[in-house]
């Protein structure tokens, strides 16, 4: 499979412009990405507030960057006068 994955103990930040759309991130990233915390996104998890796609492992969690963005992009809004 081609997913790349971002982990932050074996690499330097990452910028947003690396990432391509199977970008497998943490939950770190993903909060940061999201201007979230992952307290936010734990809660999202559990209670199924917002239908943002993740990936789990047993405990391993990691979001795919495409979902993210199209998350972003469902809850883009315009004003309408």
């Amino acid at each position: 499979m081609g997913d790349q994955v971002q982990n932050s103990e074996t690499t330097s930040a990452p910028c947003i412009n690396d990432y391509t759309p199977n970008t497998l991130l943490t939950p770190k990233q993903a909060d940061q990405a999201l201007h979230l915390s992952e307290k936010t996104l734990a809660v999202w998890r559990s209670t199924g507030r917002y239908e943002l796609p993740y990936v789990k492992v047993g405990r391993w969690v990691r979001y795919r960057w495409s979902d993210i963005l199209q998350f972003m992009d469902n809850r883009t809004q315009t004003f309408v006068k």
